[in-house]
């Protein structure tokens, strides 16, 4: 049985930010072609505005779900499954209502194609976050709305950049919240779900490293009030004794170099920035977001809606294609 390739759904993001701009870059590229079949979920009349914006030849058409099965992909071909749901008038740069709720209304019709295995992954472009508020969608973000809707109680958001990936135990919370959610069966199911999913992707006995949550991960009481004894230890040696090849709470002021370095496959991250920062530093256009323990592969860019230049064509594509490239090697094989 031949294995074809897989279909990945890329949905647009918000509409007045550089979503549709990197989309049609990245589809401009014969090697996205190569790896896969991409179908856009968003609005035609929004791709083909931002085709001004980029200087882009390509044809944007529209289709339906019947059509996906049925479809010749090649490279000057975009495929546009229309929501139709944006004005053509929408303002490039601003927060608006109208982008907000269609931004979650692509995802969620991709969370239901991948359901019904109409495409193999899905991949995000960038929406934003006070657009989706103001659109009456009240998540922090792309990672709760796949949770909600996939009915996925169990999952962690995984940052990926050349050399380096992290998981984390908080994400979109304060930090004085974020420390009060930490607590030892969370930590240990992050660790699992780390070596779960470096395990599904060919790495054998991950090596997995756990920060502290205090500087120097508290150095024996030193700082902090015990948060590493009470709240990250047990974690790590539940995972221990189940054969996981885990250390920590290691210092994170120096573990992520060392993670660069190869000393670890992955770090396990207390809260955002302490996961975020190091990948950031590394390149905003290398980190691709994926979102682990879902039923559905989800990649996704590691920047934002970018405002300020949406609409000036000067945004770069390579987070998006590595998020393509990354979905792609994640997803089921099509037959």
């Amino acid at each position: 049985m031949v294995e074809t390739k897989p279909i990945i759904g890329i949905t647009m993001g918000d509409g007045a930010g550089v979503g549709p701009e990197i989309i049609l870059k990245s589809l401009k590229n014969q090697e996205i072609y190569d790896m896969c079949n991409p179908i856009v979920i968003g609005d035609t009349k929004i791709l083909n505005r931002a085709k001004g914006f980029v200087n882009s030849d390509l044809s944007v058409e529209t289709i339906t779900d019947d059509q996906i099965d049925n479809l010749t992909f090649e490279r000057g071909i975009v495929y546009c499954l229309d929501l139709n749901l944006l004005s053509e008038d929408l303002p490039v740069g601003q927060v608006s209502a109208e982008a907000g709720h269609a931004a979650f209304e692509y995802l969620a019709k991709a969370i239901d194609l991948a359901n019904k295995q109409k495409i193999d992954a899905i991949c995000t472009a960038p929406l934003n976050k006070e657009a989706l508020h103001k659109g009456g969608h009240r998540y922090p973000g792309h990672t709760e709305i796949l949770a909600d809707l996939t009915n996925t109680s169990e999952f962690s958001m995984m940052l990926s950049a050349p050399n380096l990936k992290v998981i984390h135990v908080t994400t979109h919370v304060g930090i004085l919240d974020a420390v009060k959610m930490i607590n030892p069966d969370r930590v240990y199911r992050v660790i699992k779900l780390a070596h779960e999913t470096l395990t599904k992707s060919g790495t054998k006995n991950p090596r997995i490293a756990v920060c502290g949550i205090n500087p120097h991960a508290g150095e024996n009481g030193l700082f902090g009030y015990g948060e590493e004894e009470e709240k990250v230890i047990p974690g790590v040696n539940r995972a221990k004794e189940e054969g996981i090849n885990v250390v920590g709470p290691l210092p994170a002021d120096t573990l992520f170099f060392r993670t660069v370095r190869g000393d670890f496959d992955i770090v396990v991250a207390m809260y955002h920035d302490q996961g975020h920062g190091p990948v950031k530093v590394l390149g905003l256009d290398a980190g691709v977001n994926i979102t682990v323990g879902l039923p559905i592969i989800r990649t996704s860019v590691d920047h934002g809606t970018a405002f300020d230049i949406a609409g000036k064509g000067i945004v770069e594509e390579k987070s998006l294609m590595e998020a393509i490239r990354q979905g792609v090697e994640l997803a089921p094989k099509r037959k």
